[in-house]
Order: structure tokens, then C-alpha cells, then sequence
């Protein structure tokens, strides 16, 4: 069985042929998903890229979460389907009120680009099954409002459910409690600031985003 997956295009997304790139070499079928279908075609995956969807005008991710397509995201992940949104789409998750939270300006209002380290904290998930315990994962990060926040009482359900499934090494964004990725209750959606599909090849400084996409495509494959 071959895995497909959609990978869904705002206009201002930038990072939607890396997606597709990375997953094909995985062993994905591929298909780019303008942001005005209804229909997610069968895929197994969604991935909302990062970019900047419309410009990121208005609020980030605040136009995009109204477009069609993501009426047929919302039913995928209500019924169990793998979603994962990177930056930008992280973003996207959050204002469709598909993960909980929000993210901010990054800490010193600077925008930032390089590498970072951040650690797997749960191993249980659809996104780290093949994560080792205590692995850290060198990825790049590109982004102006990385900065993670939620009230007291949702980090405290974060916390206790287990939904923090990255964090920062050494916090580059101010982001609460170092995180750098999250899943929803169900583990099924995760959004995260850093980018996975940058770093799947030694010569461009890592292949640890392989260990989150080859997990994500395994999981897919279970459940077939």
C-alpha cells in the first residue's frame, strides 16, 4: 500500500514542494492541494505547510483557517486522520481551533532563521515512533510569531495528556514552557514551529526531520 498524502497550498505558502519532496522519498503519493478544494481526495495525511498564507495579513493563519479546504481538514482530523502543521501551519491548527493555543511574536520582536535543537518529549505519539528515548532533533526554524501561549488551565491539560511532543533546547522565542510542538488530545494533529521536511539530508546540515515524517508515514500505514 503506498501512503497519500495532501499537502495543502495557501496563497503565500513557500515550503509546499519541500513537503512533497521529502515525502515522495519516503514513499508517499503526493498530491498539492490548492486551498479552494473541498475535498482532501483520499488522502492518509494532510500537511499544512509553512509560507505565509494571504500574506499573513489580518492575524496569522486568521484568513487561511476560513478557506474551503479546511472544512474537509477539520472532518479528517475529527475522525482520526494524521495532520501535521509546520510553522505557518502550525499557525493554521491553532486558529481552526484544531490544537489549542496560539503563537506570538517571537520574544525581542526579531525574526528568526537557523538551526536549533529540540527534544522529544513523548514517544507515544503518531509523529515519534521512531524516535529514540532521549533523542534530540537538530532542525531549522524560520519564523517571525513562533512563540507559544496558552491560559494556565490548557498547558495544565497539555501537560497532563501529554500533548507537548517537542521542546526547545534553548528557547529562541520566548515560547511557554520551551514548547516547540504539540498534538491535540487525540494525538492525531501536530503543530510545530520548527521544519522537519529542512533537514532530511545530511549534506544540508541534518536528517532528523526523517525521524518525524518516516514516523508519521508508518503510522499511516498501521492504521491502513
Amino acid at each position: 500500500m503506498t501512503v497519500r498524502a495532501a499537502v495543502v497550498v495557501f496563497p503565500g505558502t513557500n515550503c509546499e514542494r519541500d513537503c512533497a519532496l521529502v515525502l515522495e522519498r519516503l514513499g508517499a503519493g503526493v498530491e498539492l492541494l490548492w486551498h479552494t478544494e473541498s475535498d482532501l481526495h483520499g488522502a492518509d495525511i494532510v500537511v499544512l505547510p509553512g509560507g505565509f498564507a494571504h500574506g499573513d495579513y489580518l492575524r496569522t493563519g486568521a484568513i487561511a483557517r476560513f478557506s474551503p479546504v479546511m472544512d474537509a481538514v477539520t472532518t479528517h482530523a475529527r475522525s482520526g486522520g494524521l495532520v501535521i502543521g509546520i510553522c505557518n501551519g502550525f499557525q493554521v491548527l491553532c486558529e481552526a481551533g484544531l490544537l489549542p493555543g496560539a503563537l506570538r511574536k517571537n520574544r525581542g520582536l526579531s525574526f528568526l532563521c537557523r538551526w536549533i535543537e529540540v527534544r522529544v518529549c513523548n514517544y507515544g505519539t503518531p509523529f515519534t515512533g521512531r524516535a529514540e528515548q532521549g533523542q534530540t532533533l537538530r532542525l531549522p526554524i524560520n519564523h517571525f510569531e513562533g512563540g507559544y501561549y496558552c491560559d494556565d488551565s490548557t498547558l495544565a491539560e497539555l501537560q497532563e495528556n501529554g500533548q507537548v511532543t517537542l521542546r526547545y533546547e534553548d528557547n529562541p522565542n520566548g515560547s511557554l514552557e520551551d514548547i516547540a510542538g504539540i498534538t491535540n488530545a487525540a494525538g492525531n494533529v501536530l503543530g510545530l514551529m520548527p521544519h522537519p521536511e529542512r533537514a532530511c539530508e545530511a549534506l544540508l546540515g541534518s536528517e532528523d526531520g526523517v525521524v518525524l515524517l518516516a514516523s508519521m508515514i508508518d503510522s499511516a500505514l498501521q492504521a491502513a
